[in-house]
Protein backbone atom coordinates (compact mmCIF):
# COMPACT_ATOMS: atom_id res chain seq x y z
CA UNK A 1 0.00 0.00 0.00
CA UNK A 2 2.79 2.51 0.55
CA UNK A 3 4.53 1.56 -2.32
CA UNK A 4 1.40 2.46 -4.36
CA UNK A 5 0.94 5.94 -2.31
CA UNK A 6 4.11 7.07 -3.57
CA UNK A 7 3.93 5.80 -6.94
CA UNK A 8 1.04 7.72 -7.28
CA UNK A 9 2.15 10.59 -6.10
CA UNK A 10 5.67 10.00 -7.86
CA UNK A 11 4.17 9.34 -11.51
CA UNK A 12 1.92 12.98 -11.62
CA UNK A 13 4.99 15.10 -10.32
CA UNK A 14 7.45 12.92 -13.24
CA UNK A 15 4.19 13.43 -16.17
CA UNK A 16 4.63 17.39 -14.96
CA UNK A 17 8.08 17.78 -14.66
CA UNK A 18 8.50 16.11 -18.40
CA UNK A 19 5.76 18.64 -19.51
CA UNK A 20 7.63 21.95 -18.31
CA UNK A 21 10.68 20.41 -19.70
CA UNK A 22 9.09 19.96 -23.27
CA UNK A 23 7.44 23.36 -23.12
CA UNK A 24 10.94 24.57 -22.45
CA UNK A 25 12.92 22.76 -25.17
CA UNK A 26 9.98 24.15 -27.51
CA UNK A 27 10.51 27.80 -27.05
CA UNK A 28 13.59 26.57 -27.98
CA UNK A 29 12.77 26.91 -31.32
CA UNK A 30 10.57 29.23 -31.89
CA UNK A 31 11.80 31.95 -33.96
CA UNK A 32 12.60 35.72 -32.70
CA UNK A 33 9.70 37.90 -33.43
CA UNK A 34 7.62 35.59 -30.90
CA UNK A 35 6.34 33.64 -34.39
CA UNK A 36 4.03 30.36 -33.58
CA UNK A 37 2.61 27.86 -35.40
CA UNK A 38 -0.68 28.55 -36.53
CA UNK A 39 -1.89 25.23 -37.01
CA UNK A 40 -1.01 24.41 -33.36
CA UNK A 41 -2.37 27.34 -31.97
CA UNK A 42 -5.65 27.26 -33.65
CA UNK A 43 -5.77 23.54 -33.04
CA UNK A 44 -5.91 24.26 -29.35
CA UNK A 45 -8.32 26.75 -29.82
CA UNK A 46 -10.91 24.72 -31.96
CA UNK A 47 -10.00 21.35 -29.09
CA UNK A 48 -10.75 24.56 -26.31
CA UNK A 49 -14.15 25.35 -27.77
CA UNK A 50 -15.21 21.54 -28.51
CA UNK A 51 -14.81 21.31 -24.69
CA UNK A 52 -16.68 24.16 -23.46
CA UNK A 53 -19.33 23.45 -26.05
CA UNK A 54 -19.33 19.76 -24.36
CA UNK A 55 -19.23 21.36 -20.71
CA UNK A 56 -21.61 24.53 -20.94
CA UNK A 57 -23.80 24.21 -23.93
CA UNK A 58 -27.45 24.37 -22.98
CA UNK A 59 -28.57 20.84 -24.85
CA UNK A 60 -26.76 17.65 -25.55
CA UNK A 61 -24.53 17.79 -28.87
CA UNK A 62 -24.03 15.47 -32.08
CA UNK A 63 -20.15 16.14 -31.81
CA UNK A 64 -19.09 14.16 -34.79
CA UNK A 65 -22.05 15.93 -36.57
CA UNK A 66 -20.42 19.00 -35.01
CA UNK A 67 -16.65 18.40 -36.24
CA UNK A 68 -17.72 17.13 -39.75
CA UNK A 69 -19.63 20.50 -40.08
CA UNK A 70 -16.65 22.44 -38.91
CA UNK A 71 -14.52 20.74 -41.20
CA UNK A 72 -16.96 21.50 -44.25
CA UNK A 73 -16.95 24.67 -43.01
CA UNK A 74 -13.52 25.68 -43.47
CA UNK A 75 -12.97 23.76 -46.77
CA UNK A 76 -15.68 25.57 -47.94
CA UNK A 77 -13.63 29.10 -47.28
CA UNK A 78 -11.02 28.17 -49.18
CA UNK A 79 -12.46 27.76 -53.03
CA UNK A 80 -15.32 26.58 -54.68
CA UNK A 81 -14.16 23.07 -55.55
CA UNK A 82 -12.22 22.04 -52.68
CA UNK A 83 -14.13 20.06 -50.20
CA UNK A 84 -14.49 17.86 -47.73
CA UNK A 85 -16.86 14.23 -48.67
CA UNK A 86 -18.39 12.47 -45.31
CA UNK A 87 -17.72 8.83 -45.19
CA UNK A 88 -21.41 8.27 -46.02
CA UNK A 89 -20.99 9.77 -49.59
CA UNK A 90 -17.50 8.45 -50.43
CA UNK A 91 -18.81 5.14 -52.11
CA UNK A 92 -21.24 6.91 -54.23
CA UNK A 93 -18.54 9.57 -55.40
CA UNK A 94 -15.82 7.32 -56.19
CA UNK A 95 -18.11 5.17 -58.14
CA UNK A 96 -19.07 7.93 -60.42
CA UNK A 97 -15.75 8.15 -61.64
CA UNK A 98 -14.67 4.18 -61.34
CA UNK A 99 -17.57 4.11 -63.73
CA UNK A 100 -19.06 0.90 -62.23
CA UNK A 101 -21.00 -0.33 -59.46
CA UNK A 102 -22.16 -3.83 -57.78
CA UNK A 103 -25.60 -4.79 -58.92
CA UNK A 104 -28.36 -6.43 -61.53
CA UNK A 105 -27.56 -4.43 -64.76
CA UNK A 106 -31.10 -2.82 -64.76
CA UNK A 107 -32.80 0.91 -65.66
CA UNK A 108 -35.71 0.79 -64.06
CA UNK A 109 -38.92 3.27 -63.61
CA UNK A 110 -41.74 3.26 -61.04
CA UNK A 111 -44.94 3.17 -63.37
CA UNK A 112 -48.07 2.85 -62.08
CA UNK A 113 -47.32 1.73 -58.29
CA UNK A 114 -44.79 -0.90 -59.99
CA UNK A 115 -41.08 -1.77 -61.14
CA UNK A 116 -40.64 -1.79 -64.74
CA UNK A 117 -36.98 -2.49 -66.07
CA UNK A 118 -36.83 -0.06 -68.88
CA UNK A 119 -33.69 -1.14 -70.25
CA UNK A 120 -31.70 -4.54 -69.74
CA UNK A 121 -27.95 -3.99 -69.93
CA UNK A 122 -26.51 -6.58 -72.22
CA UNK A 123 -24.38 -8.86 -70.90
CA UNK A 124 -25.42 -7.92 -67.33
CA UNK A 125 -26.38 -10.38 -64.50
CA UNK A 126 -30.11 -9.84 -65.53
CA UNK A 127 -30.05 -10.42 -68.81
CA UNK A 128 -28.23 -13.57 -68.10
CA UNK A 129 -31.16 -14.68 -65.22
CA UNK A 130 -33.81 -13.89 -68.25
CA UNK A 131 -34.91 -10.36 -67.26
CA UNK A 132 -36.35 -8.75 -70.52
CA UNK A 133 -37.13 -4.96 -71.34
CA UNK A 134 -40.57 -4.14 -69.80
CA UNK A 135 -40.72 -6.93 -67.20
CA UNK A 136 -42.57 -5.99 -63.94
CA UNK A 137 -40.22 -6.70 -61.11
CA UNK A 138 -43.23 -7.58 -58.36
CA UNK A 139 -41.12 -9.09 -55.21
CA UNK A 140 -37.71 -8.41 -54.46
CA UNK A 141 -35.97 -11.57 -51.68
CA UNK A 142 -39.76 -12.82 -51.34
CA UNK A 143 -40.72 -9.03 -50.50
CA UNK A 144 -43.78 -7.50 -51.87
CA UNK A 145 -42.53 -4.25 -54.00
CA UNK A 146 -45.99 -3.77 -55.41
CA UNK A 147 -48.67 -1.03 -54.58
CA UNK A 148 -46.70 0.64 -51.84
CA UNK A 149 -45.09 4.38 -51.40
CA UNK A 150 -41.69 2.87 -53.53
CA UNK A 151 -38.83 4.89 -54.02
CA UNK A 152 -35.94 5.14 -56.65
CA UNK A 153 -33.86 4.84 -53.64
CA UNK A 154 -35.67 1.88 -51.71
CA UNK A 155 -34.83 -0.01 -55.26
CA UNK A 156 -31.33 0.78 -55.43
CA UNK A 157 -30.96 -0.47 -51.76
CA UNK A 158 -32.53 -3.55 -52.66
CA UNK A 159 -31.10 -4.56 -56.03
CA UNK A 160 -27.61 -3.14 -55.54
CA UNK A 161 -24.81 -4.82 -53.57
CA UNK A 162 -21.24 -6.28 -53.91
CA UNK A 163 -20.16 -8.36 -56.77
CA UNK A 164 -21.12 -12.01 -56.33
CA UNK A 165 -24.18 -12.07 -53.96
CA UNK A 166 -27.07 -13.03 -54.74
CA UNK A 167 -31.24 -11.46 -54.90
CA UNK A 168 -34.30 -13.10 -55.84
CA UNK A 169 -36.68 -11.57 -58.14
CA UNK A 170 -40.26 -12.08 -59.09
CA UNK A 171 -41.23 -10.32 -62.76
CA UNK A 172 -44.76 -10.39 -64.42
CA UNK A 173 -44.18 -10.69 -68.23
CA UNK A 174 -47.69 -10.18 -70.34
CA UNK A 175 -49.83 -12.42 -68.26
CA UNK A 176 -47.34 -14.68 -66.97
CA UNK A 177 -44.97 -14.48 -63.62
CA UNK A 178 -41.78 -16.39 -63.25
CA UNK A 179 -38.76 -16.00 -60.78
CA UNK A 180 -35.45 -15.02 -61.82
CA UNK A 181 -32.05 -16.04 -59.60
CA UNK A 182 -29.72 -13.26 -60.35
CA UNK A 183 -26.22 -12.84 -58.58
CA UNK A 184 -25.04 -9.23 -58.85
CA UNK A 185 -21.84 -7.98 -61.00
CA UNK A 186 -19.49 -5.35 -61.25
CA UNK A 187 -21.96 -3.17 -63.82
CA UNK A 188 -20.19 -0.44 -65.71
CA UNK A 189 -21.37 2.62 -65.91
CA UNK A 190 -21.00 4.16 -69.34
CA UNK A 191 -19.55 7.63 -70.28
CA UNK A 192 -20.69 7.25 -73.71
CA UNK A 193 -24.16 8.42 -74.06
CA UNK A 194 -24.33 7.78 -77.96
CA UNK A 195 -21.98 6.68 -80.67
CA UNK A 196 -23.94 7.61 -83.92
CA UNK A 197 -23.57 8.52 -87.83
CA UNK A 198 -25.53 11.27 -88.91
CA UNK A 199 -24.75 10.96 -92.46
CA UNK A 200 -22.35 8.96 -94.17
CA UNK A 201 -18.99 10.77 -93.12
CA UNK A 202 -20.18 12.62 -90.15
CA UNK A 203 -20.47 10.80 -86.66
CA UNK A 204 -21.80 11.57 -83.68
CA UNK A 205 -20.08 11.05 -79.86
CA UNK A 206 -21.99 12.42 -77.07
CA UNK A 207 -19.71 12.00 -73.52
CA UNK A 208 -21.61 12.45 -70.28
CA UNK A 209 -18.36 12.38 -68.05
CA UNK A 210 -14.57 11.58 -67.49
CA UNK A 211 -13.98 8.33 -65.39
CA UNK A 212 -11.39 6.16 -65.27
CA UNK A 213 -12.87 3.90 -68.47
CA UNK A 214 -13.93 7.51 -70.66
CA UNK A 215 -10.90 7.20 -72.70
CA UNK A 216 -10.98 3.63 -73.61
CA UNK A 217 -14.81 4.13 -73.77
CA UNK A 218 -14.29 7.10 -76.56
CA UNK A 219 -11.59 5.41 -78.31
CA UNK A 220 -13.86 1.67 -78.81
CA UNK A 221 -16.44 4.46 -79.98
CA UNK A 222 -14.43 6.33 -82.21
CA UNK A 223 -12.37 3.21 -83.90
CA UNK A 224 -16.42 1.87 -84.59
CA UNK A 225 -17.71 4.83 -86.40
CA UNK A 226 -14.69 5.31 -88.18
CA UNK A 227 -14.94 1.38 -89.40
CA UNK A 228 -18.50 2.81 -90.93
CA UNK A 229 -17.08 5.69 -92.70
CA UNK A 230 -16.84 8.62 -90.51
CA UNK A 231 -14.62 11.08 -91.32
CA UNK A 232 -15.73 14.12 -89.86
CA UNK A 233 -16.59 14.00 -85.85
CA UNK A 234 -19.50 16.77 -83.72
CA UNK A 235 -18.16 15.64 -80.63
CA UNK A 236 -20.61 16.78 -77.46
CA UNK A 237 -19.66 17.87 -74.03
CA UNK A 238 -22.56 19.81 -73.18
CA UNK A 239 -23.57 19.19 -69.48
CA UNK A 240 -20.29 16.94 -69.34
CA UNK A 241 -19.32 18.42 -65.70
CA UNK A 242 -15.37 16.89 -65.82
CA UNK A 243 -13.92 14.37 -64.34
CA UNK A 244 -10.76 12.49 -64.24
CA UNK A 245 -7.62 14.90 -65.49
CA UNK A 246 -6.03 12.02 -67.33
CA UNK A 247 -8.96 10.86 -69.28
CA UNK A 248 -9.41 14.27 -70.60
CA UNK A 249 -5.57 14.63 -71.92
CA UNK A 250 -5.74 10.94 -73.68
CA UNK A 251 -9.29 11.84 -75.65
CA UNK A 252 -7.35 15.30 -76.43
CA UNK A 253 -4.58 12.95 -77.23
CA UNK A 254 -6.99 11.12 -80.14
CA UNK A 255 -7.12 14.18 -82.47
CA UNK A 256 -3.64 15.58 -81.85
CA UNK A 257 -0.45 14.95 -83.60
CA UNK A 258 2.48 13.85 -81.65
CA UNK A 259 4.13 16.70 -79.16
CA UNK A 260 1.19 18.94 -78.84
CA UNK A 261 0.86 20.64 -75.73
CA UNK A 262 -2.49 19.77 -74.24
CA UNK A 263 -2.34 21.33 -70.98
CA UNK A 264 -0.21 22.18 -67.84
CA UNK A 265 -1.18 22.83 -64.18
CA UNK A 266 0.81 25.17 -61.96
CA UNK A 267 0.04 26.00 -58.34
CA UNK A 268 1.95 27.45 -54.58
CA UNK A 269 3.44 24.00 -53.91
CA UNK A 270 2.71 22.03 -57.20
CA UNK A 271 5.39 22.79 -59.95
CA UNK A 272 4.67 23.45 -63.27
CA UNK A 273 3.63 20.23 -65.11
CA UNK A 274 2.75 19.82 -68.63
CA UNK A 275 1.15 17.26 -70.30
CA UNK A 276 1.92 16.63 -74.39
CA UNK A 277 0.00 14.53 -76.79
CA UNK A 278 1.59 11.34 -78.46
CA UNK A 279 1.38 9.39 -81.64
CA UNK A 280 -0.91 7.08 -81.00
CA UNK A 281 -4.67 8.53 -81.89
CA UNK A 282 -6.73 7.88 -84.08
CA UNK A 283 -8.25 10.77 -85.29
CA UNK A 284 -5.64 12.94 -86.05
CA UNK A 285 -7.07 13.50 -89.89
CA UNK A 286 -10.59 13.65 -89.05
CA UNK A 287 -12.39 17.21 -88.63
CA UNK A 288 -14.00 18.02 -85.71
CA UNK A 289 -16.03 20.80 -84.00
CA UNK A 290 -16.53 20.32 -80.31
CA UNK A 291 -20.00 21.41 -78.62
CA UNK A 292 -19.84 23.29 -75.29
CA UNK A 293 -22.56 24.94 -73.05
CA UNK A 294 -22.16 26.50 -69.50
CA UNK A 295 -22.26 23.65 -68.08
CA UNK A 296 -19.60 22.18 -69.79
CA UNK A 297 -16.45 22.32 -67.19
CA UNK A 298 -13.18 20.98 -66.04
CA UNK A 299 -12.76 18.36 -68.19
CA UNK A 300 -14.21 19.33 -71.06
CA UNK A 301 -12.88 22.67 -70.87
CA UNK A 302 -9.41 20.74 -70.66
CA UNK A 303 -10.18 19.15 -74.24
CA UNK A 304 -11.53 21.93 -75.92
CA UNK A 305 -9.16 24.46 -75.20
CA UNK A 306 -6.42 22.40 -76.54
CA UNK A 307 -8.27 22.03 -79.36
CA UNK A 308 -9.29 25.57 -79.39
CA UNK A 309 -5.63 26.44 -78.71
CA UNK A 310 -4.19 23.63 -81.33
CA UNK A 311 -6.16 24.93 -83.63
CA UNK A 312 -7.15 21.62 -84.60
CA UNK A 313 -11.06 21.72 -84.42
CA UNK A 314 -13.76 24.60 -84.35
CA UNK A 315 -15.43 24.80 -80.70
CA UNK A 316 -19.23 25.82 -80.96
CA UNK A 317 -21.79 26.57 -78.75
CA UNK A 318 -21.57 29.15 -75.52
CA UNK A 319 -19.19 29.86 -72.99
CA UNK A 320 -18.58 27.15 -71.00
CA UNK A 321 -18.47 26.61 -66.90
CA UNK A 322 -14.80 27.97 -65.95
CA UNK A 323 -13.93 25.54 -63.84
CA UNK A 324 -10.31 25.12 -63.75
CA UNK A 325 -8.73 23.96 -60.49
CA UNK A 326 -7.22 21.18 -59.75
CA UNK A 327 -8.20 18.76 -56.30
CA UNK A 328 -5.66 16.09 -54.96
CA UNK A 329 -7.76 13.37 -52.79
CA UNK A 330 -7.17 11.95 -49.66
CA UNK A 331 -9.24 9.00 -47.88
CA UNK A 332 -9.02 8.67 -43.64
CA UNK A 333 -9.33 5.92 -42.09
CA UNK A 334 -13.15 6.61 -41.03
CA UNK A 335 -13.97 5.71 -45.44
CA UNK A 336 -14.31 10.27 -45.34
CA UNK A 337 -12.02 11.89 -47.48
CA UNK A 338 -10.68 15.42 -48.69
CA UNK A 339 -10.06 16.93 -52.46
CA UNK A 340 -8.03 19.57 -51.63
CA UNK A 341 -7.45 22.49 -54.89
CA UNK A 342 -3.49 21.86 -55.05
CA UNK A 343 -2.78 23.54 -58.87
CA UNK A 344 -4.75 25.54 -61.41
CA UNK A 345 -5.09 24.24 -64.85
CA UNK A 346 -3.86 26.29 -68.09
CA UNK A 347 -4.88 25.71 -71.70
CA UNK A 348 -1.77 25.60 -74.53
CA UNK A 349 -2.07 29.11 -75.10
CA UNK A 350 -1.44 30.18 -71.19
CA UNK A 351 -5.10 30.79 -70.11
CA UNK A 352 -6.25 30.03 -66.78
CA UNK A 353 -9.84 27.98 -67.41
CA UNK A 354 -10.69 29.11 -63.83
CA UNK A 355 -13.62 32.01 -63.84
CA UNK A 356 -12.87 34.40 -60.95
CA UNK A 357 -14.44 33.80 -57.16
CA UNK A 358 -13.70 34.58 -53.91
CA UNK A 359 -15.43 37.77 -52.09
CA UNK A 360 -17.71 40.18 -54.18
CA UNK A 361 -18.45 37.49 -56.52
CA UNK A 362 -21.70 35.25 -56.91
CA UNK A 363 -20.16 32.28 -58.01
CA UNK A 364 -22.75 29.51 -57.38
CA UNK A 365 -25.58 31.48 -59.57
CA UNK A 366 -22.80 32.43 -62.51
CA UNK A 367 -25.64 30.31 -64.53
CA UNK A 368 -28.47 31.96 -63.88
CA UNK A 369 -26.64 35.68 -63.83
CA UNK A 370 -25.31 34.74 -67.47
CA UNK A 371 -29.16 33.79 -68.22
CA UNK A 372 -29.98 37.48 -66.95
CA UNK A 373 -27.40 39.33 -68.70
CA UNK A 374 -28.91 37.67 -72.17
CA UNK A 375 -25.42 35.98 -72.48
CA UNK A 376 -27.01 32.75 -73.52
CA UNK A 377 -29.17 34.45 -76.43
CA UNK A 378 -26.79 37.01 -77.48
CA UNK A 379 -23.18 37.23 -78.31
CA UNK A 380 -22.55 40.65 -77.74
CA UNK A 381 -23.86 40.27 -74.62
CA UNK A 382 -20.67 37.82 -73.71
CA UNK A 383 -18.38 39.82 -71.58
CA UNK A 384 -15.03 39.46 -72.76
CA UNK A 385 -11.71 40.77 -71.09
CA UNK A 386 -9.90 42.86 -73.66
CA UNK A 387 -6.74 42.98 -71.64
CA UNK A 388 -6.51 38.80 -71.55
CA UNK A 389 -5.87 38.22 -74.91
CA UNK A 390 -3.54 35.41 -75.96
CA UNK A 391 -2.85 33.44 -79.29
CA UNK A 392 -3.35 29.86 -80.62
CA UNK A 393 -0.72 28.01 -82.41
CA UNK A 394 -1.93 29.73 -85.66
CA UNK A 395 -1.89 33.32 -84.38
CA UNK A 396 -5.56 33.25 -83.50
CA UNK A 397 -6.42 35.60 -81.01
CA UNK A 398 -8.56 33.84 -78.12
CA UNK A 399 -9.74 35.21 -74.05
CA UNK A 400 -9.22 34.21 -71.27
CA UNK A 401 -10.89 35.28 -67.39
CA UNK A 402 -12.50 31.88 -67.20
CA UNK A 403 -14.13 29.17 -69.15
CA UNK A 404 -13.77 28.51 -72.90
CA UNK A 405 -15.42 31.44 -75.68
CA UNK A 406 -16.33 29.20 -78.49
CA UNK A 407 -15.50 29.85 -82.54
CA UNK A 408 -18.60 30.20 -82.95
CA UNK A 409 -21.84 31.22 -80.77
CA UNK A 410 -24.80 29.91 -80.93
CA UNK A 411 -27.62 30.84 -78.85
CA UNK A 412 -29.11 28.62 -76.55
CA UNK A 413 -32.07 27.25 -78.74
CA UNK A 414 -35.46 28.63 -76.78
CA UNK A 415 -37.89 27.47 -79.97
CA UNK A 416 -40.66 25.50 -78.67
CA UNK A 417 -39.55 25.95 -75.06
CA UNK A 418 -42.48 26.53 -72.81
CA UNK A 419 -43.76 25.96 -68.90
CA UNK A 420 -45.95 23.49 -70.32
CA UNK A 421 -43.07 21.31 -71.54
CA UNK A 422 -41.11 21.65 -69.11
CA UNK A 423 -43.72 20.29 -66.89
CA UNK A 424 -43.78 17.18 -69.34
CA UNK A 425 -39.93 17.21 -67.99
CA UNK A 426 -40.49 17.30 -64.40
CA UNK A 427 -43.41 14.71 -64.34
CA UNK A 428 -41.52 12.08 -66.40
CA UNK A 429 -44.66 12.38 -69.12
CA UNK A 430 -42.63 10.80 -71.87
CA UNK A 431 -40.70 8.30 -70.32
CA UNK A 432 -44.08 6.94 -68.66
CA UNK A 433 -46.04 7.10 -72.01
CA UNK A 434 -43.54 5.42 -73.83
CA UNK A 435 -43.89 2.37 -71.26
CA UNK A 436 -47.69 2.86 -71.50
CA UNK A 437 -47.33 2.66 -75.81
CA UNK A 438 -44.74 -0.28 -75.04
CA UNK A 439 -46.68 -2.54 -73.47
CA UNK A 440 -48.59 -2.69 -76.66
CA UNK A 441 -46.86 -2.67 -79.71
CA UNK A 442 -43.18 -3.40 -78.41
CA UNK A 443 -43.26 -6.79 -80.41
CA UNK A 444 -43.96 -4.45 -83.78
CA UNK A 445 -40.74 -2.39 -83.46
CA UNK A 446 -38.23 -4.56 -84.91
CA UNK A 447 -36.45 -2.36 -87.13
CA UNK A 448 -34.83 0.95 -86.36
CA UNK A 449 -34.24 1.98 -89.47
CA UNK A 450 -37.94 1.43 -90.60
CA UNK A 451 -39.08 3.05 -87.17
CA UNK A 452 -36.92 6.01 -87.75
CA UNK A 453 -38.01 6.86 -91.35
CA UNK A 454 -41.37 5.82 -91.11
CA UNK A 455 -42.82 6.30 -87.64
CA UNK A 456 -44.82 9.39 -87.47
CA UNK A 457 -46.43 10.77 -83.87
CA UNK A 458 -49.97 11.68 -85.49
CA UNK A 459 -52.51 13.44 -84.29
CA UNK A 460 -54.21 10.76 -82.68
CA UNK A 461 -50.91 9.73 -81.05
CA UNK A 462 -50.58 13.31 -80.04
CA UNK A 463 -53.69 14.05 -78.59
CA UNK A 464 -53.91 10.90 -76.51
CA UNK A 465 -49.99 12.19 -75.17
CA UNK A 466 -51.70 15.10 -73.80
CA UNK A 467 -54.75 13.81 -71.93
CA UNK A 468 -51.94 10.93 -70.45
CA UNK A 469 -49.96 14.05 -69.63
CA UNK A 470 -53.38 15.56 -67.24
CA UNK A 471 -53.42 12.45 -65.41
CA UNK A 472 -49.87 12.55 -64.01
CA UNK A 473 -50.55 16.59 -63.53
CA UNK A 474 -49.58 18.22 -66.20
CA UNK A 475 -52.86 20.75 -67.04
CA UNK A 476 -53.17 21.76 -70.80
CA UNK A 477 -52.20 25.36 -71.71
CA UNK A 478 -53.42 25.25 -75.34
CA UNK A 479 -51.03 28.05 -76.10
CA UNK A 480 -47.79 26.17 -74.71
CA UNK A 481 -49.17 23.48 -76.72
CA UNK A 482 -49.16 25.30 -79.84
CA UNK A 483 -45.39 26.38 -79.08
CA UNK A 484 -44.02 23.24 -78.34
CA UNK A 485 -45.95 20.78 -80.36
CA UNK A 486 -43.23 19.93 -82.97
CA UNK A 487 -40.57 19.63 -79.75
CA UNK A 488 -43.18 17.18 -77.56
CA UNK A 489 -43.38 15.39 -81.08
CA UNK A 490 -40.23 14.66 -81.10
CA UNK A 491 -39.31 14.09 -77.45
CA UNK A 492 -41.93 11.43 -77.65
CA UNK A 493 -40.54 9.45 -80.79
CA UNK A 494 -37.23 9.62 -79.63
CA UNK A 495 -38.20 8.05 -75.70
CA UNK A 496 -39.83 5.35 -77.50
CA UNK A 497 -36.63 4.98 -79.38
CA UNK A 498 -34.57 4.63 -76.27
CA UNK A 499 -36.50 2.03 -74.58
CA UNK A 500 -36.18 -0.16 -77.59
CA UNK A 501 -32.71 0.79 -79.02
CA UNK A 502 -30.91 2.09 -75.93
CA UNK A 503 -29.56 5.56 -76.39
CA UNK A 504 -28.32 5.45 -79.41
CA UNK A 505 -31.57 4.86 -80.80
CA UNK A 506 -32.85 8.26 -78.74
CA UNK A 507 -29.99 10.28 -80.12
CA UNK A 508 -30.71 9.69 -83.81
CA UNK A 509 -34.15 11.06 -83.27
CA UNK A 510 -33.61 13.63 -80.41
CA UNK A 511 -30.56 15.38 -82.06
CA UNK A 512 -32.80 16.25 -85.95
CA UNK A 513 -34.54 18.91 -83.49
CA UNK A 514 -31.29 20.31 -81.34
CA UNK A 515 -30.18 23.05 -82.87
CA UNK A 516 -26.25 22.85 -82.53
CA UNK A 517 -25.95 19.78 -83.72
CA UNK A 518 -27.78 21.02 -86.50
CA UNK A 519 -25.89 24.25 -86.64
CA UNK A 520 -22.44 22.12 -86.47
CA UNK A 521 -23.99 19.56 -89.76
CA UNK A 522 -24.44 22.56 -91.65
CA UNK A 523 -20.74 23.81 -90.83
CA UNK A 524 -19.50 20.30 -91.85
CA UNK A 525 -21.94 20.37 -95.12
CA UNK A 526 -21.21 24.01 -96.21
CA UNK A 527 -18.28 22.83 -98.80
CA UNK A 528 -15.68 24.54 -96.46
CA UNK A 529 -12.61 22.64 -95.52
CA UNK A 530 -12.30 23.03 -91.89
CA UNK A 531 -9.30 24.14 -91.87
CA UNK A 532 -10.57 27.25 -94.18
CA UNK A 533 -12.87 28.13 -91.38
CA UNK A 534 -10.74 27.94 -88.47
CA UNK A 535 -8.60 31.30 -90.77
CA UNK A 536 -12.28 32.82 -90.68
CA UNK A 537 -12.21 32.71 -86.55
Amino acid sequence: MENNRNRSFFIPMLIGATLGLGIWLGTMFVPQGGFTDPIVQNSNKFNTILEMIEDKYVDSVDHDLLIESSIEGMIHKLDPHSAYIPASDLEMVNEQLEGNFGGVGIRFLIHNDSLVATHVLPGSPSEGAGMMPGDRLIEIDGEDITGGELTNEDVMEKLKGKAGTDVKVKVYRRGDTQTLNITRGTIPVSSIDAAIMLDDEVGFIKLNSFTYQSSDEFHEAAKALKSKGMKKLIFDLRNNGGGLMFAATEIADEFLESGKLIVYTEGRKSPKKEYYSTSKGILEDTELIILINSLSASASEIVAGAIQDNDRGLIMGRRSFGKGLVQDQNEFTDGSALRLTISRYYTPSGRSIQKPYGDGVDYNNDYYNRIESGELLNEDSVKVDKDLKYKTVAGRTVYGGGGIYPDIFIPNDTVGASFYLSNLYYHGVFNHFAIKYLDRYRPSLVSFDSFFKKFDVDNGMFTDFIAYASTLGVEEDPMDIITSRITIKNRIKAEIARHVWQDNGYYMVYVQDDLDVQEALKKFRSGRSLVSMLKSY
